[in-house]
């Protein structure tokens, strides 16, 4: 099969975007501190008056902080889908990139969790003639309509001025009805299988 971009753009896996220092996460402690505490005798085995308390103050009861699904956590879900020409990933091409995700409304912790909420993913082809556009797009939605909660609606586009039928692809890509049919083809769903392997 002849490559349409036989020689793209390739990104290193440490210029992708992480979450590295963002705050609100709590780091797990030690498995050493771990088994300390569990070998420990408790209090109230060699003292019979000891008062037992049922809330610990020192621990709370859930390590992590609750946090909503935000760009960079949809980032990290389609990034590592495989190219469906290139032994590499989307990310790794640059086909998806952070600033092109936008989550609307905006995530927050204060937010209904059953609220309905879109997804909006831009996908950039390596090429502007790329003939594989319509399955990379499928592919991303495949795996966000796979990972993401039933109440997330998720709408994958090509950015604008990145491929030369971008209208073309847009209008296979939003309709439903294509979309379904296109998922029970087996070629194309064995080439969405092969894409999404790479996922974690």
């Amino acid at each position: 099969m002849e490559k349409d971009n036989a020689n793209p753009t390739i990104l290193n896996t440490s210029q992708l975007p992480t979450r590295k220092g963002k705050r609100g996460r709590k780091v797990q402690r030690d498995v050493g501190s771990r088994i300390t505490d569990m070998m420990r005798k408790p209090q109230y085995l060699s003292d019979p008056f000891y008062d037992i308390s049922w809330s610990d103050d020192t621990e709370s009861d859930d390590e992590f902080t609750a946090e909503p699904i935000d760009e960079q956590e949809v980032y990290d879900l389609i990034s590592t889908i495989s190219d469906p020409e290139h032994p590499l990933s989307l990310g790794q091409l640059a086909v998806v990139n952070l600033p092109d995700i936008d989550i609307t409304p905006s995530p927050s912790v204060a937010a209904d969790p059953n609220a309905l909420t879109r997804v909006l993913v831009k996908i950039t082809p390596t090429i502007t003639h790329c003939s594989l556009a319509t399955v990379i797009g499928l592919g991303v939605r495949v795996r966000l309509e796979q990972a993401l909660p039933p109440n997330y609606r998720i709408d994958v586009m090509i950015k604008e001025g990145s491929h030369s039928q971008d209208d073309q692809v847009n209008k296979q890509l939003a309709d439903k009805e294509r979309v379904a049919a296109a998922l029970e083809n087996d070629t194309l769903k064995g080439v969405l299988d092969k894409m999404l392997e790479t996922c974690v």
